[in-house]
């Protein structure tokens, strides 16, 4: 639990937001926009969020984000370097106080031994540098994506707490 009053954790990071006059903008892979729908269903997220992208393709990571290919190319798309190029890519892109990144392997398929389905790598930048969190969550796609999300928040908050 995140407060007293039963706000969700997306309320608590829009109310972190506000309070330390910051703006948040994401680049998320294995979430597929479940990021962005969490912050936007929050009334006013308009004052704190603005925007990001959904980059499943690698090419987008490049085009939207800014990642460059041979990045991807040496590390993999889920990697703690990708993860950091995205975050810091979209906090430029977007004009933003944070950049927020997630990439990971959702599954069922596309695990590897060493990239096994559950992996997200989680990344936040900010003018004073750049965090990165590496996860492995247990269950199917919808809740690996679920914590993924929550995960991300989780930082948010953290960051202005």
């Amino acid at each position: 639990m995140f407060s007293s009053d039963g706000e969700s954790l997306e309320q608590i990071v829009g109310y972190y937001l506000q309070m330390r006059g910051a703006t948040l903008g994401v680049a998320e892979s294995c979430t597929g926009g479940l990021l962005a729908e969490r912050i936007t269903s929050v009334s006013g997220s308009s004052r704190y969020f603005l925007g990001g992208a959904t980059v499943y393709s690698n090419e987008l990571k490049t085009e939207f984000a800014g990642v460059p290919a041979a990045l991807i190319q040496r590390h993999g798309a889920v990697s703690k370097e990708v993860a950091v190029a995205l975050a810091e890519g979209i906090r430029k892109r977007c004009n933003a106080s944070l950049g927020l990144a997630v990439t990971g392997v959702a599954g069922p398929t596309g695990g590897t031994p060493e990239k096994p389905v559950g992996l997200v790598f989680h990344a936040l930048a900010s003018e004073t540098g750049t965090e990165v969190l590496e996860k492995t969550f247990p269950g199917d796609r919808k809740r690996i994506r679920w914590f993924a999300s929550q995960q991300a928040l989780d930082m948010v908050r953290r960051k202005l707490i």
